[in-house]
């Protein structure tokens, strides 16, 4: 708990690894040990036949909001989850208390079929600002962290996401036609340009990894959840890079962004991904 007034910096130095352990825990007891054994009643349907929720996701947010409360008194949960069945919770995230930003199972649908590709992402924020993530991806056994102002890791080693390299196409993940309006449609094929490569994402979490490891250029995604990016966000900005939305400036957890928006490996991808969402390239 935070004793003697202790900054969010001073917890972190104390409890991070108390986080990375509650991680591990959800995974181990609620999601893996339902990964390809899922029965029928266990896996729903929320907005639609793409947007699935598990048993899974649901324990695991209990889980985790849980322990991650009791470890910072004071603090508060958005889960996604959670903020299905109460969307007015949503708006804790613009609140004065420390917030725990919880995206169980990201990759619901690839869970679901039994692939390897989907995470557990958890953020902590104050006034609009993530000051950690978590993002575990347990199929693999991979954990990424990230503090602010001292860099991202995975599992240890230091994560440096560099320039791409010269004369190749950008790759570039873009949000799921599956998860995407017309709108949202049309504002994305300006991507379908020579020197870029787009191609339709899985897991977010694991979209803003690839970023931060530099297998990835950038990503464009046309959507606010921040259960979604609050780790990923962090974690590539740790590793060097940057991000921003379609009026140049950084993307904002508390909403309110010109949407498309990129993550990108470094400043001069990202702003060139802005600059052909905008219509200016």
């Amino acid at each position: 708990m935070i004793e003697n007034n202790e900054t969010i910096d001073e917890f972190l130095a104390r409890h991070a690894d108390d986080v990375e352990e509650a991680v591990r825990k959800a995974a181990a007891q609620e999601i893996m040990p339902r990964w390809r054994r899922l029965a029928a009643d266990e896996v729903d349907q929320k907005a639609g036949p793409h947007d699935l929720v598990t048993d899974a996701d649901r324990k695991a947010e209990l889980y985790l909001t849980d322990v991650l409360a009791g470890l910072l008194p004071g603090s508060v949960v958005v889960g996604e989850e959670a903020v299905h069945d109460n969307p007015a919770s949503y708006e804790a995230i613009r609140g004065e208390a420390p917030v725990w930003i919880i995206d169980p199972v990201d990759g619901t649908r690839q869970f679901v079929r039994g692939e390897e590709g989907f995470c557990t992402l958890v953020a902590l924020a104050h006034r609009g600002v993530v000051h950690a993530s978590w993002t575990y991806a347990p199929a693999q056994d991979r954990l990424a962290t990230a503090v602010r102002g001292r860099g991202a890791f995975l599992d240890g080693e230091r994560l440096y996401a560099g320039p791409p390299e010269p004369g190749r196409d950008l790759r570039v993940a873009t949000s799921h036609p599956d998860y995407t309006t017309d709108e949202q449609k049309r504002a994305l094929l300006v991507l379908r340009t020579p020197g870029v490569a787009p191609r339709a994402c899985g897991s977010a979490g694991l979209e803003y990894l690839a970023v931060a490891r530099g297998e990835s250029d950038a990503t464009a995604f046309s959507w606010e959840a921040a259960w979604d990016h609050a780790a990923g966000l962090l974690l590539v900005e740790e590793a060097g890079g940057t991000h921003l939305t379609r009026t140049g400036e950084p993307f904002r957890i508390t909403g309110d962004n010109d949407l498309p928006f990129t993550a990108a490996r470094d400043a001069a991808t990202a702003r060139r991904v802005v600059a052909l969402l905008s219509g200016e390239a």
